[in-house]
């Protein structure tokens, strides 16, 4: 194998790594945005169970303040 054909195989090794790390960075950033997407759904669902369950958690403590204001407390 000569100087050049050698050259001309590590040019291409090196291309065809060159198109593999790109199709890797280019699924990891659609990956990352897919994920991204999904925590903010998250992020706003779990803000609506902590919202709901807060308002439930006033709601029967109220029964309670009327007891202990009854029997003064």
């Amino acid at each position: 194998m000569t100087f050049d054909e050698r050259l001309e195989r590590l040019t291409e090794r090196h291309e065809a790594l060159t198109q593999t790390v790109e199709l890797m960075a280019a699924e990891n950033w659609e990956r990352n945005r897919m994920w991204d997407e999904k925590m903010g759904q998250w992020d706003k669902q779990m803000s609506q169970v902590m919202e709901s369950i807060a308002r439930r958690l006033h709601i029967a403590e109220i029964p309670e303040h009327r007891i202990e204001r009854l029997e003064g407390n």
